[in-house]
């Protein structure tokens, strides 16, 4: 048998087995009510008093002391409050997902009236920084990469397939008009991308981080470019070269299932869609000098990556669960790749709002898929991905995450845009294949 922890009373302290002991002694709550409410207060202050009513396993309710209450959190046992208390960042996922805790109400109002307060407390708290990078003890080395990218990336291509567009493009779309599909979005996003990049037909390009391929597909189709992706998903990768083969780009697109570190050849442009995320900053200075190493001359490139207003560490929830080894950078860390290879940076674009509308056609098609997702997995993994997403909607909606799209070449290359203009008149005619004026 375990032994039961007890307290000098005699008391459980072993989460529900310490309610369990409650109930048999009949504590009252009006006994209960003030080490609870004392508790609750705790949890509270250290989220940054979000008006979020709180109601416990045996019927107290403890209201809001800030504003008019959004949602209701209900703590199913004495064991998620405990947890709750000593680190409500990593433990609040892991009750949610495991059905212990219950937000009453709208999911997203509840995580944005946290979101609104939560990072300004957090900037300020010393500890929290040390608390999360101790969860995540993944590193990014060339076999830890590995790992964590097979933790996420690797679950099935049928899942991502229920809520990604056609192309399976897993990275912020860019919504030229607010009310157009997620498939045009994406195409937009990929047109975007390629501008900033000036292509010329025949150059060669370098990706770092394919995902499905639909980028450097898209490169060599309509942009009459080559391209070498480099990306350690197995999933991925196959995915992308049996597109290639099936829209007759084998010739011209060759994905390679290998680490960013071994890329080798001399390219014209480099770019990185939504891999930098992964890198860690310990690893900066390596990604600058692999690009240092393969870009010519007058050579350019593009990093499009996640980021944060001030460096922080990837909340501990998700850095176990969902991105393991995942870091997003700040924009100043961000230039610790170009600064020590003297890249020029030549223009900085933030795309934060367009990444929540594209959260937003996620989650609703994933909302929409539920019966399916459920067949393919139990319902932690359910809860789990829908708190991700949400989580992901709002954090880019209240501004606590960016979307950094950084553009850079060689020093003293001067066959650069005069003007942004250019972004915006010359796009891709796939009805003739050619360029076109808009």
């Amino acid at each position: 048998m375990r032994q039961e922890n007890l307290d000098a009373s005699g008391k459980s302290l072993d989460g529900r087995n310490g309610y369990q002991a409650t109930v048999r002694r009949g504590i009252p709550n009006n006994v209960l009510y003030a080490p609870l409410k004392m508790m609750v207060s705790k949890v509270m202050k250290v989220i940054g008093e979000p008006p979020v009513q709180v109601e416990l396993w045996n019927g107290l309710q403890f209201p809001s002391g800030f504003g008019k209450p959004v949602a209701k959190l209900l703590v199913k046992d004495p064991g998620a409050l405990f947890r709750l208390v000593s680190d409500p960042e990593l433990y609040f996922g892991e009750l949610y997902t495991s059905q212990r805790v219950e937000v009453k109400g709208n999911l997203l109002d509840f995580l944005e009236a946290v979101y609104r307060v939560w990072p300004l407390y957090r900037q300020g708290t010393k500890g929290w920084k040390w608390l999360a990078t101790f969860h995540d003890a993944r590193r990014n080395s060339l076999c830890g990469s590995r790992r964590n990218i097979h933790h996420h990336y690797d679950i099935g291509n049928d899942f991502y397939k229920l809520w990604l567009d056609e192309r399976m493009v897993y990275t912020c779309a860019y919504f030229t008009d607010q009310d157009m599909s997620l498939e045009d979005a994406q195409l937009a996003k990929l047109d975007h991308v390629c501008r900033k990049l000036r292509l010329k037909p025949g150059e060669r390009v370098a990706e770092a981080g394919c995902g499905w391929g639909a980028l450097a597909l898209h490169m060599a189709k309509y942009y009459g470019v080559a391209v070498t992706s480099y990306n350690i998903s197995k999933e991925q990768v196959s995915f992308a070269r049996q597109h290639a083969l099936a829209e007759g780009l084998d010739g011209k697109v060759k994905f390679i299932e290998d680490d960013y570190r071994n890329m080798r050849g001399e390219f014209d442009a480099f770019v990185s869609v939504g891999m930098l995320e992964h890198v860690g900053q310990e690893h900066y200075h390596e990604l600058g000098s692999v690009i240092d190493r393969i870009l010519k001359e007058n050579g350019r490139g593009l990093i499009h990556s996640i980021g944060l207003n001030y460096p922080r560490p990837m909340d501990a929830w998700t850095g176990r669960h969902i991105f393991p080894g995942a870091s997003p950078p700040s924009l100043a860390q961000m230039m610790q790749i170009f600064e020590p290879f003297d890249f020029s940076v030549l223009d900085v674009e933030n795309l934060r709002l367009h990444y929540a509308k594209t959260l937003e056609h996620w989650q609703q098609r994933y909302e929409a898929n539920i019966g399916r997702v459920t067949e393919m997995f139990d319902h932690e993994f359910v809860r789990a991905w829908r708190l991700y997403l949400a989580g992901s909607l709002t954090a880019f909606k209240t501004g606590s995450m960016q979307l950094f799209q950084v553009s850079f070449a060689r020093p003293g290359q001067n066959l650069i845009p005069w003007t942004r203009q250019y972004l915006y008149e010359a796009r891709y005619d796939r009805s003739r294949d050619c360029h076109a004026k808009l």
